[in-house]
């Protein structure tokens, strides 16, 4: 029995604090709690020991801040340090049936851009440096926990997604109004998660069970995937010139029983946590069943700080940001201006959109990087989500890799090539795709045809393990100029997918091209 096997299907508890059991056990004041996994690997095998003994499913490792930036300047190797949290966790387990060894995995203590100077490629590099050693040591799943910005849980999930195939839990860090420290909220958070193939996610730390319970609706509403709560033994108070916490075992063991029936399929706790509120908690939420995943039926993109939903509102995309026919964008890119570029985009936010296109590509320019470099400016200056705009699969990668949030991505069409090179990117990256109603015989000229190629991708991308849910399909509207049906045709396309309940999209503006009165035929159509 493994953990994928149990996850969802039954309710499966964490253990609980480790700094403070260890605390009580005489570690000191600035001491690196990573290094007991050496020093006193007993005590550590005591702690993990008592909360099994509590009836935990699932250990984490002793090595929260175990990575080469906390042990720069020192002789300490992170290899060595995660190797051994692993091995005391699984001798811990060894006696115990049903008991799980969670890598993991918490903040580098450095920021990534634009609030600090950590590269992303970097914090990547260090999360998989961890992961390629606790999973080669035995771990059987991946916790990501305390994350308080949504950059670094993308750069700590790519890391494990590409260096092992162990499944990935993440834990996020909420205030009490749900924001994330970088400014993110709990919707936005739960769309990238998942979209970058998380197996569970949830809340750890900050916040007590009370305080919890208050965002869990907004986490229900925006993921389908398993519930985790590890909340801290309620809020710190000072008592007797100590910091502790509020909230006692019973009165954990109550709050999370509310919580559970909520839907959660993993509880556990954090700061201020023992074996006796894990204890008290499993006793008297043993029986109840876990939430597992559920249907989701919302389509939604998201920067790093809000999610934009589809079919609430009609949204629209500007698309202002394609140097097509624009000297001024083309000046521009060619130096690399993208101050100018962020012009841009603030005046189509203040003009109404709700997603903004980026597209660089023009001759003689260098469109992976200038792409990177658009998105990248782009996403320090708004919260607005972005659509990436290219047929530059490098490009393409790069710039979702790069992305703070779930991209919105302009496009595939029903040709193989672009079917086998964009649908494993938006599968990887999370995206909502447009899909352009065109193959490798051009546009059909009849609702049909259209309609199959669409037919065609959806099906193509339900292979690659993507939900209809994250598909757009564009009826590609053709000038008027040209034919006197082409907008009926577009919109009988549109009709007919919004029947199958997908979700559409289209350029408008393309209706008229060639034309004059442009505005008014827009309008109109």
């Amino acid at each position: 029995m493994n953990f994928k096997d149990l996850l969802g299907s039954e309710l499966l508890f964490f253990d609980g604090a480790m700094g403070t059991m260890l605390q009580a056990r005489g570690l000191k004041p600035g001491e690196l709690p990573e290094l007991w996994n050496f020093t006193h690997a007993d005590i550590i095998k005591e702690v993990h020991t008592a909360y099994l003994e509590a009836g935990v499913n699932i250990i984490k490792t002793n090595t929260f801040g175990a990575n080469r930036l906390k042990f720069a300047g020192t002789d300490i190797k992170t290899a060595d340090v995660v190797a051994a949290g692993v091995r005391n966790a699984k001798e811990a387990c060894a006696n115990f049936e049903k008991a799980f060894v969670a890598l993991d995995l918490g903040p580098t203590g450095k920021l990534l851009a634009p609030y600090g100077d950590l590269p992303f490629e970097e914090a990547v590099d260090i999360y998989g440096e961890i992961v390629r050693v606790g999973s080669a040591a035995g771990a059987d799943l991946v916790l990501i926990e305390t994350m308080s910005d949504t950059y670094e849980t993308k750069a700590a999930i790519l890391a494990v997604k590409e260096n092992c195939d162990l499944p990935v839990v993440v834990t996020m860090t909420f205030d009490i109004d749900g924001k994330l420290l970088t400014g993110g909220d709990v919707a936005a958070a739960a769309l990238m998660v998942e979209g970058l193939g998380a197996d569970a996610i949830g809340f750890n730390c900050g916040l007590g069970p009370a305080q919890m319970q208050k965002l869990l609706p907004q986490l229900l509403k925006f993921t389908s995937l398993p519930i985790v709560l590890n909340p801290n033994a309620g809020l710190p108070v000072e008592r007797d010139g100590k910091t502790c916490f509020d909230v006692g075992p019973e009165e954990f063991a109550d709050l999370m029983y509310e919580l559970i029936s909520e839907g959660v399929s993993i509880a556990g706790g954090c700061c201020g946590t023992t074996p006796a509120h894990i204890g008290a908690m499993i006793a008297k939420c043993k029986g109840l069943p876990a939430g597992g995943r559920r249907d989701l039926n919302v389509t939604a993109v998201s920067s790093y700080g809000k999610a934009v939903v589809f079919g609430e509102v009609p949204l629209i995309i500007g698309e202002r940001i394609n140097p097509t026919g624009k000297p001024r964008l083309k000046e521009a890119l060619q130096n690399a201006d993208y101050d100018y570029i962020c012009r841009l985009g603030l005046e189509q936010i203040s003009a109404g959109s709700h997603i903004l296109d980026v597209n660089v590509g023009m001759p003689g320019l260098d469109e992976v990087e200038a792409l990177s470099k658009a998105v990248l400016a782009l996403q320090g200056i708004t919260d607005t989500p972005l659509q990436i705009d290219t047929s530059n699969y490098e490009a393409m990668e790069r710039a979702m890799r790069l992305y703070n949030g779930k991209p919105m991505l302009n496009s595939v069409n029903g040709k193989a090539e672009s079917l086998e090179k964009v649908l494993p990117l938006v599968k990887k990256y999370g995206a909502v795709v447009v899909a352009l109603c065109l193959d490798d015989s051009g546009i059909p000229l009849d609702v049909a045809g259209r309609v199959a190629i669409a037919e065609k991708i959806i099906a193509k991308a339900a292979e690659y393990g993507i939900s209809s849910r994250d598909i757009a399909v564009d009826p590609l509207a053709l000038t008027i100029s040209t034919g006197s049906e082409n907008a009926k045709v577009a919109c009988e396309v549109i009709s007919a997918m919004s029947g199958r309940g997908i979700n559409t999209v289209m350029g408008v503006s393309n209706i008229s091209f060639g034309l004059p009165g442009r505005e008014l035929i827009n309008s109109v159509f």
